[in-house]
């Protein structure tokens, strides 16, 4: 964990200069490709200063990210954070949480039964209770209804990343925020990379010319896979995509979105900007069992920035494959290996490494609750929603087979669920097997996504 002292430190982006526009058609929020700085953060006055005084927070998705989150909010200095109220579709999940947050925070826990509550209604709860502040931790596809429902109840929020599975939550995203900014309030997002003093360190010496003009980046997360929850005879459908909700695209977005996002939204703070176009190739070698839902197990993907810069992008849940979750920058005069820390000049020597820290998950847990303790709302939705989009659109190229521009896949129209509709594991999923127990699965030059 970072020292206290960091929790007064500057947070990632509000050192760096911030271009955007955006224009409302409607209730269509319309974001020109790559007219929109990554790296900006906004940053405006709230009501009023907590100071040294007690904060309340909510825990809405009690997994392990969410737990992991909502320890390290209590771990931030300059008074107390209090967990008040919880949530989560699964009792059992949320008992599990509580038990490890009480045994590791103590008094900083003080969440009765009456303020424990399970279903999928239950976000509705937390934000009726007099909590300040929400950490939104559950699966992506959840997560603009929580935003938009806890802006509109007047909380300050947290919200893990992706913040979106389709373009239609991107844009709720965005409207949100946009929301927030109006109503004084704060929107922090876990791409916690924009919080580390090493990430910004080198951001920093990149942006200031280090490597000259950047011509091409790469951005790869590559590894083995993740958990697979088999199905149990007792569970509903819905019930068994809810537990094993990393395959299944209304919930998770595929893995290009859950995990690679945090890559995509470095390259993008290094092009200061968003992708025009991407083209790319994806599929699925070993990811064919039944408890393998419909997501892919590699993508490639070739990113096209502004003036013809390209970034190259790979992802792969593939066992015994070269292993790697790295992001590299290209320029006119060396190379970066901004992961790493490093720069190099033309001729492969090191010139420069960076002496910040890491820890980032910790770090933007400090970082946000020291502004909201001076009075400042920082408000993270615009890159968080954005950066989701960059990671959503290269799922479209590669389900699709097609080359994709960003307003198309800004604007699409295609949503995987109305999650809205859905109050009880009684109700039908969103997606459903065929007789043999597959689901649908996307086939380039077959499957529409724009």
């Amino acid at each position: 964990m970072p020292n206290k002292k960091d929790a007064t430190s500057t947070p990632a982006s509000s050192t760096t200069s911030r271009r955007s526009f955006m224009k409302t058609t409607g209730s269509s929020l319309l974001i020109a490709g790559g007219a929109v700085a990554a790296t900006g953060l906004s940053v405006a006055r709230a009501a009023h200063s907590f100071g040294d005084g007690k904060i309340k927070i909510g825990l809405i998705g009690c997994g392990g990210r969410g737990t992991g989150a909502a320890r390290q909010a209590m771990n931030t200095s300059g008074g107390d954070v209090v967990l008040t109220a919880m949530a989560d579709a699964f009792g059992d999940r949320l008992q599990g949480a509580y038990r490890g947050l009480k045994s590791a925070h103590g008094d900083l826990v003080q969440v009765t039964k009456d303020q424990q509550f399970v279903g999928f209604d239950a976000y509705k709860d937390v934000l009726a209770s007099d909590v300040d502040l929400v950490i939104l931790a559950t699966p992506p596809g959840f997560r603009p209804l929580h935003v938009e429902s806890a802006i509109a109840a007047g909380k300050h929020v947290f919200m893990e990343k992706p913040v979106a599975v389709d373009a239609p939550g991107v844009r709720r995203v965005l409207a949100a925020g946009e929301e927030a900014k109006k109503k004084g309030l704060a929107i922090a997002c876990g791409l916690q990379r924009r919080h580390e003093r090493a990430y910004m360190e080198t951001m920093d010496q990149l942006h200031g010319g280090a490597i000259g003009d950047i011509v091409f980046a790469r951005g790869y997360w590559n590894g083995a896979g993740v958990w697979v929850r088999p199905r149990t005879d007792q569970q509903t459908e819905l019930e068994y995509q809810m537990r094993n909700w990393y395959y299944f695209n209304w919930l998770c977005g595929d893995h290009i979105n859950e995990q690679h996002i945090h890559n995509l939204d470095v390259i993008n703070w290094l092009m200061e900007g968003y992708p025009v176009k991407a083209q790319g190739v994806g599929g699925r070698e070993v990811r064919t069992g039944l408890d393998n839902g419909q997501i892919y197990d590699h993508h490639m993907v070739e990113y096209t920035y502004s003036n013809g810069r390209k970034s190259l992008s790979q992802c792969r849940h593939i066992p015994g494959c070269w292993n790697s979750v790295t992001e590299f920058a290209h320029g006119t005069t060396g190379t970066c290996d901004i992961s790493g820390g490093k720069i190099f000049n033309a001729a492969g020597e090191q010139t420069w490494a960076t002496e910040g820290s890491r820890g980032g998950h910790q770090q933007e847990h400090h970082d946000l609750f020291a502004e909201l303790r001076k009075g400042n709302t920082p408000n993270e939705a615009e890159y968080g929603a954005l950066s989701t989009m960059t990671a959503i659109m290269g799922r479209m190229a590669t389900y699709s087979g097609k080359e994709i521009n960003w307003e198309d896949a800004l604007n699409s129209q295609i949503s995987l669920a109305t999650v809205d509709a859905l109050h009880n594991l009684n109700d039908v999923a969103p997606v459903q097997p065929d007789a043999e127990g597959r689901y649908p699965i996307a086939v380039p030059g077959e499957t529409k996504t724009v």
